[in-house]
């Protein structure tokens, strides 16, 4: 089945494309070749092969996610020293909002 300009014109149409009548005569033998390729890969799947996603079996690599304690004792100062104000164990940042406490 080969694909007229008038065929690519209302796919174009589709995708909001705005072709011109040059590139849509260039276009359609270049959509054909595209679905007789998609048709060669269609007509070898057998019946008894089930579709993937990949060609080899995936595992996913991950690990609990468990909450430990902090050691507070040692990360307050590393994190006082990257910041930029430190206030009662907290970031001291300036007040955006009037009137509020």
């Amino acid at each position: 089945m080969a694909l007229t300009s008038d065929s690519v014109a209302k796919l174009a149409a589709l995708a909001r494309l705005d072709l011109t009548a040059d590139e849509l005569a260039h276009l359609a033998p270049q959509i054909d070749v595209i679905i007789e390729a998609v048709a060669g890969v269609a007509a070898v799947q057998g019946e008894d092969i089930t579709p993937t996603s990949h060609s080899v079996p995936m595992t996913n690599v991950t690990r609990d996610d468990v909450c430990e304690p902090t050691n507070w004792q040692v990360l307050r100062p590393l994190l006082a020293a990257d910041a930029p104000a430190w206030e009662d164990d907290r970031f001291a940042t300036p007040r955006i909002l009037e009137g509020e406490q």
